[in-house]
């Protein structure tokens, strides 16, 4: 058995458990900003539309007053042992695009002891986490994750007027999460390993990989550009797609064939898109079609696709990147924190890669020792049409608004 052979086997693997619960977001996160002024306790809690869709039978995000009885009961502050009254109405507030944001506004009886609590989601999904932002009058900052596990920020703990929590580890432990929790960046890295024949080739793919992604998170993290959170979730699927179909391509020597279907099914949304069916915008449709189709060609005809696929990898990178910050965009990074946050938040992501490229090659050397092999067209088939089905079906549904 070689190791492509090995990943491609994962890959199936991977993509039967997921393709099954694929009109579940892939990842399950919330955010919440807290500003603690003495014995009073503001709350901003904002999470995706996507996410908030748990929450209704019908799986349309629930309107402002459904999110706002949801929430109320499980955030909160208490002060000394004691609940802090909820001052005034909890109301809807402006967030960016693809999001809600609700605030909340607590008068706690004392400004000792006070520690916050969000139980949100939790029961929904046990994997969720929540990003939570803590200041104080004063202007100090930290940044935490809360988990089922983990549901309060004990603000006693602060030391030396400054707030305990969050720092470099903590943006390194982010990064990890987006790569183990976020299936669809977990199943394009591992179709990375699908398309690579050598160890050669898998090193130029996650070069222009990690190149990409590093480039984008950081421009969108620094606000120099902000991309659209379900645009990007839906080129995520996309790309995932795409490897899929380059290893059929490949695999049969008719990239012609699937370029053409690639193109025609992305001009087709493009064309409903016009008569006002979809999400996407129609240049971004025909400039993938435009893309996927050329891109297919050219790998089903150069003999050495590694370099090819550097360059390819990195354009899917910038993609991913968009993917990774989605997240953070919805949270003010105070400046004195963003390089501490974007090499920690990068250096996570690059260890969790390396996480499961070293799994995989381990995995191969203990098969190899059993001598455990698997028919390699079989397994490039099969691989190659679970990722296609998996990438076109979150990207059709994320295109269309129904998952």
């Amino acid at each position: 058995m070689t190791w492509r052979t090995l990943g491609r086997w994962i890959v199936a693997l991977a993509a039967t458990l997921t393709v099954s619960s694929a009109n579940a977001h892939t990842r399950s996160e919330s955010h919440s900003t807290w500003l603690v002024d003495g014995s009073s306790v503001h709350l901003t809690f904002s999470v995706s539309d996507l996410e908030a869709r748990r929450l209704t039978r019908d799986g349309r995000p629930p309107n402002s007053p459904q999110l706002i009885a949801y929430l109320s009961p499980r955030v909160g502050a208490s002060a000394d042992g004691k609940a802090c009254e909820i001052a005034g109405k909890p109301r809807s507030v402006a967030a960016v695009a693809g999001y809600r944001r609700v605030e909340f506004f607590y008068d706690c009886t004392s400004s000792e002891g006070i520690v916050l609590r969000d139980s949100a989601f939790f029961e929904l999904v046990p994997t969720h986490v929540n990003l939570a932002q803590i200041q104080t009058a004063s202007g100090d900052f930290a940044e935490d994750v809360l988990t089922a596990g983990s549901q309060t920020i004990d603000m006693s703990r602060a030391q030396g007027g400054e707030i305990a929590g969050a720092g470099f580890l903590t943006f390194v432990k982010m990064g990890l999460m987006h790569i183990f929790t976020g299936v669809d960046h977990m199943s394009f890295l591992l179709g990375l390993v699908l398309i690579s024949r050598r160890f050669k080739d898998l090193v130029f793919v996650v070069t222009g990989f990690t190149i990409g992604h590093s480039l984008t998170l950081a421009l969108a993290v620094t606000g120099i550009i902000r991309p659209h959170a379900e645009f990007i979730d839906a080129l995520v699927a996309l790309t995932i797609a795409l490897i899929g179909i380059e290893n059929l391509a490949v695999q049969i020597h008719r990239p012609a064939l699937f370029a053409l279907w690639t193109a025609g099914a992305l001009f087709a949304m493009a064309a409903l898109k016009l008569l006002g069916i979809g999400l996407l915008p129609v240049a971004l449709l025909l400039g993938a079609g435009l893309f996927a189709s050329n891109y297919l060609m050219v790998a089903g005809h150069v003999r050495d696709a590694g370099r090819l696929r550097l360059v390819v990898t990195l354009i899917f990178g910038l993609i991913h990147g968009f993917g990774f910050a989605a997240d953070l965009l919805n949270e003010a990074i105070p400046p004195a924190k963003l390089a501490e946050l974007l090499v920690g938040f990068n250096l996570g992501v690059e260890i969790g890669q390396l996480t499961i490229v070293t799994t995989l090659v381990g995995a191969l050397t203990v098969l190899r020792r059993f001598s455990l092999t698997l028919p390699r067209p079989i397994v490039v088939d099969v691989c190659a049409s679970l990722l296609i089905l998996e990438g076109a079906y979150w990207f059709v549904s994320r295109s269309f608004n129904f998952a």
